[in-house]
């Protein structure tokens, strides 16, 4: 066999292994995919921390004011209310952080002039609104201890529990 033909006799088998064989029939369906997302939020807080209250000195005459954070990221269109229990020290509806034997007196607002009391339920949680995304949320909380509370030396402290519902 000469050289063309041998080559022409590999190149043919080259080109029939290469060949893909033709199907003669297909057939087609959809395949169904999907995802649930539930609403979720997540809550956290940065304390009030009033600092030193003076009944003495200035904070006979003069309240003292304080402010701390409630940061809350949800789903979006989630969330829409922020809710402040009355702390573990309260008495009835009086906020109070205990020291010792005495009890100093506080309330938390939603807005900067304290004039709207920050509590729980519809009449008296903070109002946020749906989530517009999923980024985390900060709201102020203003704090303020009234003057002239008569108290002895001692480190005063609470706990509020933060609710979000959603």
């Amino acid at each position: 066999m000469n050289r063309s033909a041998r080559v022409a006799l590999i190149f043919g088998g080259l080109v029939l292994g290469l060949t893909v064989p033709a199907f003669a029939q297909t057939a087609s369906t959809n395949l169904s995919v999907s995802a649930t997302v539930t609403k979720n939020c997540t809550i956290s807080t940065s304390p009030v921390a009033f600092g030193s209250y003076d009944p003495v000195g200035v904070n006979a005459t003069a309240d003292l004011a304080g402010t701390g954070s409630v940061t809350v990221t949800c789903t979006k269109g989630a969330g829409t209310r922020i809710d402040l229990g009355l702390g573990a020290n309260a008495s009835g509806t009086t906020r109070r952080m205990a020291g010792g034997t005495d009890y100093l007196t506080y309330e938390l607002y939603s807005d900067s002039g304290h004039t709207t009391v920050w509590g729980s339920g519809a009449a008296a949680g903070n109002t946020i609104g749906a989530a517009p995304n999923k980024n985390p949320r900060t709201v102020t909380v203003y704090g303020l201890v009234p003057a002239g509370q008569d108290v002895g030396a001692a480190s005063y402290a609470d706990t509020v529990l933060a609710t979000i519902n959603f």
